[in-house]
């Protein structure tokens, strides 16, 4: 047990009681961080206050169309517990590739560039138990030492919640163009989306939209909108915690049939509603958060 705590203190006093060793090894990974992120034009967090709100579905569609307007994208999944990213694309137990000691990132089969913790697991059925400092120990090495080359975009997937995942992250990418916030419907998941809001603003990020995720159902005979979750209320919630609304995305039998074949509905079909929803919420994300 000493071990983990003395790993837990190094980690969280970053410097004090380092050796010379590790404190060189910190600096040239922020070096190695500020070079990565330097050609990355635009970052964009997702987030979400609870699971099972389809924040990694949103994060995937979001890459994939931006992929399809013509941005180089990629996508890193900092989900340690959970790594989905992988299976979105129909990239599961891809091996990843070294080149000049850095890591090559899994591209999907339109281009998008892909790293998950799930890369690096032997089954999907392995658990991660980790503390924190692992935690954060290795997201920070995934945004040091993958080499993502040069991005237009770069979608960063969290897990649910204001733990030590999406925490490193907008720590260490300080300069993010937007947050994008996953929620549905129901009350439960916007009360925990205020705490994620609350928390992103404390971290001096402003530039915060929200997504209302499953915000209707769309019968499949009669093509009518049946509010299965409560009646959609995104636009209100998002004025409500004076943040961007960018949009509702409908739940429809066909997003679930294209993650059962290994893909994502904008990469299967882009004339689809929830496709074209979706490139309304790039473009929103575009005119609202992008500086050029």
């Amino acid at each position: 047990m000493a071990d983990n705590n003395q790993h837990a203190h190094h980690d969280h006093h970053g410097g004090a009681n380092m050796s010379e060793e590790e404190q060189k090894a910190r600096i040239q990974q922020e070096i190695n961080i500020a070079n990565n992120m330097s050609h990355i034009k635009h970052k964009i967090v997702v987030m979400s206050g609870k699971g099972g709100v389809g924040k990694s579905t949103v994060a995937a569609n979001l890459a994939e169309t931006f992929q399809k307007l013509g941005y180089k994208t990629g996508i890193l999944d900092v989900d340690i517990h959970g790594p989905n990213i992988p299976k979105l694309f129909g990239k599961e137990g891809e091996v990843l590739g070294i080149e000049e000691e850095k890591i090559l990132p899994v591209m999907s089969e339109d281009g998008v560039a892909i790293m998950s913790m799930g890369f690096l697991l032997d089954s999907q059925d392995t658990p991660i138990i980790w503390r924190g400092p692992q935690k954060t120990g290795v997201i920070r090495q995934f945004i040091s030492d993958v080499k993502w080359g040069n991005l237009d975009v770069l979608i960063i997937d969290n897990p649910p919640g204001t733990g030590d995942e999406p925490l490193t992250v907008l720590q260490t990418i300080p300069d993010a163009d937007a947050v994008v916030m996953v929620t549905t419907p129901n009350s439960l998941s916007q009360e925990d989306v205020l705490k994620c809001v609350t928390m992103t603003k404390k971290m001096n990020i402003d530039q915060i939209g929200l997504v209302e995720n499953m915000a209707y159902l769309i019968c499949p005979n009669c093509d009518e909108k049946l509010n299965i979750f409560g009646e959609s209320q995104g636009d209100k919630f998002a004025e409500l915690m004076d943040i961007d609304y960018l949009g509702s995305i409908p739940l429809t039998e066909d997003v679930a049939k294209a993650v059962d074949d290994d893909t994502i509905i904008t990469a299967k079909d882009g004339k689809h509603i929830v496709s074209k929803e979706f490139k309304s919420i790039v473009n929103k994300i575009e005119n609202d958060f992008f500086k050029d």
